[in-house]
């Protein structure tokens, strides 16, 4: 979702007060809030998890707090908000679909400008990290601390994937729910139940390799509830819908997580054997519903609050920044290890008192690093002017999208860890390396590319 408010001056040539004041009185400033939460707990929550331990050879490796205090798990049901983000991208995706159609855009138009859109940043921060990890290979630097970050700081890219996937679906999704009439949110739920479906099939069958369709099953699931906010479903069933929604949900997820296979945690924890996330399970199609819920029982006070000048500025200004800080908030947290290292400092045992004390000195110098990486390239992130090229065959621009999708859906899995030794990863089902995923992805790319003698239409 782009916050230009309107504008065709790109965000970062305008301060936040100008937007702000140029703010219709028709935009749904909640979820430009629901956008930048999102996205700032899931920061919160990577940093807040990352655990450094110094072994007794001095080497440096990063565990997770969930592994060391299980006590904390059950704080996943507040910090893993993804499912927010995926109901916002659904709310954005059909309204700007909506809205091209009627300026007569077509398939080619939407593909093109919205994975324009997040794939602009996400290139440069591939080429950073692709270069310090050919850098680092060369000097024979590619081990230890520096080895763990090259392949962890690609992992959170994974939703950039998923989300490219449910761009590309987003005009015959919409088609499909404006056909469906009153009978459009049977598409969310069926999709979500079927991740029911699947779970039986792997828990019970044995057919682990289903569980992938899951991915598709459940943010497509969530991304379908997004339509229903974007032509104001959820919103007239009010807070009897979303007292429904959250109370159902919690319920399912208590019933799941306590006599069903499924672990508490909604984010991976290193060491278990299920994970409610890589694939995602039925316990997460519950954990989106209840937070759907909750969104909309918040929905009025959060309405109110962000009618106040200051307040809508301060979103207004985080929604431009919020994907840079996404990106490079695991690199930031990274450098903070290396420095916790390099000087012997101890922030105590996971879940003590020393490392509860030490918790706001780390999360601030965490943010104090992602605010100078942010501070560099944000200029990436600014929305180009306002003009959709025309022209594009909508066959080429949905295999642009695929190979995209592909592409960085392989470099969250295999990571520039051990780029000059050919690492591999698992892509679905078939082996990939990092200058694979990356070929795949400028492929896409360039599919996506309007031709050269195309005309341009202005977008408004």
């Amino acid at each position: 979702m782009n916050v230009t408010l309107g504008s065709r001056t790109p965000v970062a040539a305008a301060r936040a007060a100008d937007l702000a004041a140029r703010t219709p009185a028709s935009r749904d400033r909640y979820v430009d809030l629901l956008r930048v939460l999102s996205l700032a707990a899931v920061i919160f929550g990577h940093w807040l998890m990352a655990v450094p331990v110094v072994a007794a050879d001095g080497s440096v490796e990063v565990g997770n707090v969930l592994s060391a205090v299980p006590a904390l798990r059950p704080l996943t049901w507040l910090l893993q908000v993804m499912p927010v983000f995926f109901l916002v991208g659904g709310f954005a995706h059909g309204t700007a679909w909506a809205s091209l159609r009627r300026r007569g855009g077509r398939y080619a138009d939407f593909t093109r400008t919205r994975a324009a859109r997040l794939l602009r940043p996400t290139a440069v921060f591939l080429a950073v990290w692709l270069a310090l990890a050919a850098v680092a290979g060369l000097a024979g630097q590619d081990a230890g601390l520096v080895k763990v970050a090259l392949r962890t700081v690609t992992q959170p890219l994974w939703f950039l994937g998923v989300y490219l996937a449910l761009v590309a679906l987003t005009p015959p999704l919409w088609a499909l729910h404006r056909m469906l009439g009153r009978w459009a949110p049977a598409l969310p739920a069926a999709l979500l139940a079927a991740t029911a479906v699947v779970d039986v099939l792997r828990f019970t069958g044995g057919h682990t390799r289903l569980a992938t369709l899951n991915l598709l099953l459940v943010w497509a699931g969530v991304h379908q509830l997004g339509f229903l906010y974007a032509d104001g479903t959820l919103q007239r069933g009010g807070r009897r819908l979303g007292a429904w929604l959250a109370g159902g949900g919690l319920l399912a997820l208590v019933v799941l997580t306590s006599v069903g296979p499924y672990p508490v945690s909604m984010v991976g924890v290193p060491g278990e054997a299920v994970s409610n996330m890589s694939p995602p399970t039925l316990a997460l199609a519950a954990h989106a519903v209840w937070l759907t819920g909750l969104v909309l029982l918040l929905r009025g006070p959060a309405t109110r609050w962000l009618a106040r000048a200051r307040v809508w500025r301060a979103v207004v200004a985080g929604n431009g920044l919020a994907m840079t800080a996404f990106l490079w908030h695991l690199g930031a947290a990274f450098a903070v290890v290396g420095v916790v290292a390099a000087r012997g400092w101890d922030l105590g045992a996971p879940g003590g008192v020393l490392w509860w004390l030490t918790r706001p000195l780390w999360l601030g110098a965490a943010a104090l690093f992602t605010a100078v990486l942010v501070s560099v390239f944000r200029r990436f992130d600014a929305p180009r002017a306002s003009v959709v090229p025309g022209g594009g065959h909508p066959l080429r621009s949905a295999l642009g999208m695929v190979l995209c999708t592909l592409g960085v859906l392989g470099v969250s899995a295999v990571g520039f860890g051990g780029l000059l030794a050919g690492r591999t990863a698992t892509l679905l089902v078939v082996p990939v390396t990092a200058p694979a995923a990356l070929a795949l992805l400028v492929a896409g790319a360039m599919l996506l590319r309007p031709a050269p003698d195309a005309p341009a239409t202005a977008a408004r």
